[in-house]
């Protein structure tokens, strides 16, 4: 990629933050309220990762008497919000020093430090990990890219363009794929050999998510072979398999290309003394012996080297845990390689996505909702707006128009990242809103047109937006679907007065996930896109 380029980028995203692009990510998710009637509320902006730590936090809020609100986003939404000043925001907690290096600009983070630490890792079926020869051995990221040019190995990992896990893995194959250089550079990610061998290495992601807590919980619904997530996480995994009386994943370390995440959590200075002190009480809690045992029996390490005696038993060895091994990272670019590693990913080396849009036009979608609709695709589509938050097109994707109400409208397609994406933009705008909803019909529809592709070229998707409860037949929809007999997602965006029910049926039965889109639908077709 030319340095232009790059710097078009860098500047399309300093334009989006001070657009607003950093205010709040309908993908995140607010838990339950930590509140025992303290006087002081301390509101966390932190990696999803964390709600695993929820149980810990919830009994220093009782302890204590210090309200905590946590709100879960992706790392780079993280980052965007740092750049944007955070506000309304007490502390931060993202999974890597990354994004707090590359977000806080302007030097409001104070008194950060690691809480724990995880490394990014392969888990891989048990039977299958033998099967390939990776037990008991040191695995290096050639070994797992010859596995998968073989077609023996394929992998769930979430984007690396919106997720800390996602991307460390990435940096971490370049990393390895480059000899192990000193750090990257520009002219070594230019090599057109290094292009060849991680496209072939990311051919092999059969899912891709925007959330490393929700890859796993996808993993968990079966079917699926491996996955790239953070070590505590493949262990919580096992644990779930394990209690399933179900096949468990076995850790692969890759030696040569192993990244980590050092969860810092730090102070947003806002001038509030006594937000502060309640900061300063939290981190202690979190930092101290006693706490920091709590912490490794999720899973979690809390140094470099080792865990403790009594916490092995989470650690296992029989899962190819390695508790003793000392952590060795890769170092990180710098922020301007950085975030052209990223471009590239998104733009030439991810496996091509297949995107099928399944869009309400109905009577009620008229005035607001429409006006809406059209903005949200104008974000996805037009690749300006797209490159602000690292969701554009590549040369080789495919999008697809289906606009509906009470039945499929037409078919329109873009093919690639040119002049034909901004056409099916200007379809978007043209389509008026009438008539009846009936979603399943456009999902039907969508099931027609993706029979028509070679479906592991792509990383294939629906994603369908409705501001109503559905007419037609759920029932045919998933006869349709089990006999495609193939794994495509349908993420659906509520909107309006749409059937939740409806909704989360066609989740659970395709393995994807319901965003809310009734506060903010632009947001929430940006988080969609970053599952796919």
């Amino acid at each position: 990629m030319k340095r232009r380029t790059l710097l078009a980028l860098l500047a399309a995203l300093l334009l989006a933050l001070l657009a607003g692009c950093a205010s709040a990510n309908s993908e995140q998710t607010k838990d339950y309220p930590m509140n025992y009637g303290g006087r002081v509320t301390l509101r966390i902006l932190s990696g999803s990762e964390n709600r695993e730590l929820e149980a810990i936090l919830d009994d220093f809020a009782r302890e204590k008497k210090i309200n905590i609100e946590m709100e879960y986003r992706g790392s780079l939404d993280i980052m965007r919000a740092l750049q944007n000043g955070a506000p309304g925001y007490d502390a931060v907690w993202p999974a890597s020093s990354l994004w707090l290096t590359a977000g806080d600009t302007g030097y409001k983070v104070k008194h950060a430090a690691s809480v724990s630490v995880t490394p990014v890792v392969f888990g891989i079926r048990q039977s299958l990990a033998e099967e390939l020869g990776f037990v008991d051995r040191e695995i290096s990221v050639a070994d797992l890219l010859e596995a998968i040019r073989s077609g023996r190995l394929r992998f769930c990992m979430t984007s690396a363009t919106q997720s800390n896990s996602g991307c460390s893995a990435y940096i971490g194959f370049l990393y390895a794929l480059l000899g192990r250089p000193e750090v990257i550079t520009s002219e070594e990610l230019a090599d057109p050999a290094l292009g060849e061998e991680i496209t072939a290495l990311l051919a092999g992601v059969d899912r891709s998510s925007g959330s490393s807590d929700w890859l796993k919980d996808l993993f968990l619904t079966g079917g699926y072979d491996a996955m790239v997530n953070y070590e505590c996480l493949i262990i919580s995994a096992n644990q779930t398999l394990e209690e399933r009386g179900e096949e468990t994943l076995y850790a692969v370390y890759p030696y040569d290309g192993l990244s980590l995440a050092d969860s810092p959590l730090g102070y947003l200075d806002n001038g509030d003394g006594a937000k502060e002190e309640a900061f300063l009480t939290l981190q202690d809690y979190l930092l101290s012996d006693e706490v920091q045992q709590r912490i490794q029996r999720t899973g979690r390490r809390t140094g470099y080297e080792g865990v403790s005696a009594g916490n092995e038993d989470i650690f296992r060895a029989g899962w190819g845990i390695q508790p003793d091994r000392v952590l060795s990272p890769i170092r990180m670019p710098a922020a301007d390689v950085l975030f052209e590693c990223l471009d590239l990913y998104q733009t030439q080396f991810r496996k091509p996505s297949l995107t099928v849009y399944c869009l309400d036009y109905s009577g009620s979608m008229y005035g607001g909702g429409r006006q809406q609709l059209v903005a949200a695709m104008a974000q996805i589509l037009i690749q300006e707006n797209a490159a602000a938050n690292l969701l554009q097109a590549s040369a080789e994707d495919v999008n697809i128009l289906i606009p509906f109400d009470s039945e499929a409208r037409g078919v329109y397609t873009a093919a690639g990242n040119g002049a034909e994406l901004e056409g099916l933009y200007v379809q978007v705008d043209a389509e008026s809103t009438d008539g009846g909803t009936d979603l399943y019909a456009a999902a039907r529809e969508a099931l027609k047109v993706l029979q028509g592709y070679d479906l592991d070229r792509y990383t294939p998707a629906i994603i369908l937006m409705t501001d109503g409860m559905s007419d037609g037949s759920y029932r045919n929809f998933r006869r349709d679907y089990e006999a495609l007999g193939r794994d495509i997602p349908v993420f659906s965006i509520m909107f309006g007065d749409a059937d939740p029910e409806q909704l989360e049926d066609l989740a659970e039965l395709t393995h994807a996930r319901v965003f809310d889109g009734r506060e903010d639908l632009v947001e929430a077709f940006r988080s969609v896109k970053g599952y796919n």
